[in-house]
């Protein structure tokens, strides 16, 4: 009787159940969240205690544990490292149907760096890879193949201002000062077999011409004119590994064997038109106005003290640029090591051994190559809001007495932050544009004229220019593409492809950075000024600007923006304007 009366509860009592166990599971929704921003105040809360003089005790994590709260907080940060897995085909073109590719002009950014400071501990940080197949194979054709002189690949053998440089880093896990990493030489190999991929077959690039045996046993490398590959690079190592790392992957291994490798004197590709005085004092007036900018935020400028004292070991002119500090953070980030701590004893530590100051020979480290380290800014969005918490707290950050204690996550978030929010200042500042135009003019005519070579049945296919992230920031600002900031990553990329119309005689272009699309962006192609045309079977579109367009805004429009007619009134110096 009892037994047939519950059941005849629970039957008529169902609805109620379904309400109990939604409450139940509503609870327990409410009390993760509340776990969750509790877990964020008490790190907010570490940060301030930091600031205001307090130390607080750090736990490390056992060996090899990994963080998965870190790595989603650092995902962002750590797009400026490019990791493997973004480098991937996104609206490159190559084939476009009723479109022939005449050629591609392609502009890069160096792979993966070491620091341009000397880092405490930094012969102690692993800048390798493990187990890449496209390195090891790179590797293995450099040790073993030989020339018909017999000398082996290591060293660059040609003559040039490039003989006798190495082909490689030092050693696997080397991260020496401004030199290219193995993590570098990775990121330009999948680089080249991505685009390999994309536009080897389309350019022609896998022909061989006909010739004879005795032809070819006489001249090796006569696969290749001299013409048909075109390479540009500074005169710095990681500009020349990675020009040679990329297209080792994109070109047959004959035709890289064939390369002859040109220098570039400056940073911006200039060639002819590089002096430009105007340019230098509005770089000069940017500083001043980041500068300012710094002193109106001395919470972040404490984080940046602490975290430069803690991290850089040479600072003969004391911290000022958070850029050198962010540059300096991003060898921790990018190659995943614990956050360093330091001592009130005169001697910093890290929560793995380092180099102390003493043992460190700074005569071992050469080719220090200066650049990169005025511009490694990001993200807008986030800054005010990491900032504007720690600022209503400011007791004692102006005097950093604090001589013990660890970088903590807070930290770097509320540095990388500003750094993200200062960049975006940056890039939407009118001198950004301005020193951008005075400075790619140069590389926007050599552009050009490799265009107009395509076009008119020239036997050059593809041209390379391996700099450094000024390069971009030069050329992406004077093309009027949209970016959030000035950062430019590890191995970036800007490809200009040229398209012939099957249909009739006319010749279009499309540029894509970092493979998306961004032609409809540039100041000369948006609106109605480009052609719009469906790029594959999936019905994704692709802008196809008129080469015209850019001759125009070349010859026509180029100097109206910095008030000028030509390049040299350009470059004369004018009194201030407004700063924002």
């Amino acid at each position: 009787m009892l037994l047939k009366e519950l059941i005849r509860f629970s039957t008529q009592h169902r609805t109620l159940y379904c309400y109990m166990i939604l409450s139940i599971w509503i609870f327990l929704l409410i009390a993760g969240m509340y776990k969750y921003i509790g877990h964020n105040s008490s790190s907010l809360s570490s940060t301030l205690s930091f600031l205001n003089g307090k130390t607080h005790a750090y736990a490390p994590s056992a060996a090899g544990e990994v963080d998965n709260e870190e790595v989603l907080k650092y995902r962002k940060f750590k797009e400026r490292c490019t990791p493997l897995e973004q480098l991937v085909r996104r609206d490159d073109g190559g084939i476009l149907e009723g479109w022939k590719l005449q050629g591609v002009l392609l502009v890069i950014r160096h792979g993966d760096r070491g620091p341009m400071s000397h880092v405490r501990g930094v012969a102690n940080i692993d800048c390798g890879v493990v187990a890449d197949a496209l390195v090891n194979r790179y590797r293995s054709f450099l040790y073993n193949s030989t020339s018909t002189s017999g000398a082996n690949h290591m060293y660059w053998n040609k003559v040039g201002p490039f003989h006798g440089f190495a082909m490689l880093p030092p050693t696997d896990k080397s991260c020496f000062l401004g030199q290219l990493t193995y993590k570098g030489i990775a990121q330009l190999l999948h680089v080249g077999e991505l685009l390999h991929q994309i536009y080897a077959h389309p350019l022609g690039l896998l022909l061989k011409q006909m010739t004879n045996k005795s032809t070819m046993s006489s001249t090796p490398h006569s696969l290749l004119n001299s013409d048909e590959v075109v390479v540009y690079t500074t005169r710095y190592r990681r500009t020349f590994q990675s020009a040679l790392a990329l297209l080792f992957t994109f070109l047959p291994v004959d035709k890289w064997l064939a390369l002859n490798i040109r220098e570039s004197h400056s940073m911006a590709f200039c060639f002819t038109d590089c002096a430009c005085a105007q340019a230098e004092v509005l770089r000069r007036r940017m500083s001043a106005i980041s500068a300012r900018q710094l002193s109106q935020h001395p919470v972040v400028a404490g984080v940046m003290q602490w975290i430069g004292t803690t991290l850089l070991q040479h600072t003969p002119n004391g911290i000022n640029d958070p850029n050198e500090v962010v540059d300096a953070m991003l060898t921790i980030l990018c190659h995943d090591v614990e956050l360093p701590c330091r001592h009130s004893t005169a001697t910093n530590s890290t929560r793995t051994p380092t180099t102390p100051t003493s043992t460190l020979d700074l005569s071992d480290v050469i080719n220090i190559d200066q650049d990169d380290t005025a511009a490694n800014l990001m993200d807008v969005n986030a800054a005010q809001s990491a900032v504007a918490p720690l600022e209503e707290t400011q007791t004692g950050v102006n005097s950093l007495s604090v001589t013990e204690g660890c970088i903590e996550h807070t930290h770097v978030s509320a540095l990388m932050f500003y750094a993200n929010w200062q960049s975006g200042r940056e890039a939407k500042h009118v001198y950004y544009k301005r020193i951008g135009l005075m400075r790619a003019y140069g590389m926007i005519r050599h552009i050009v004229s490799y265009m107009l070579k395509m076009i008119s049945g020239d036997r050059t296919k593809f041209v390379l220019y391996s700099g450094h992230d000024w390069t971009l920031q030069y050329l992406t600002a004077a093309l009027g593409i949209q970016t959030e900031n000035t950062f430019i990553p590890y191995a970036a990329r800007l490809s200009i492809e040229l398209y012939k119309s099957e249909a009739h005689t006319d010749y279009y272009f499309r540029v894509l950075y970092n493979g998306r699309d961004v032609t409809n962006e540039i100041d000369f192609c948006e609106g109605g000024k480009s052609l719009r045309i469906t790029r594959d079977s999936r019905g994704n579109k692709a802008d196809l600007c008129p080469i015209e367009n850019i001759i125009r805004f070349l010859h026509d429009d180029y100097f109206g923006p910095l008030n000028a007619t030509n390049f040299k009134d350009a470059c004369t110096v004018t009194p201030k304007s407004n700063d924002f």
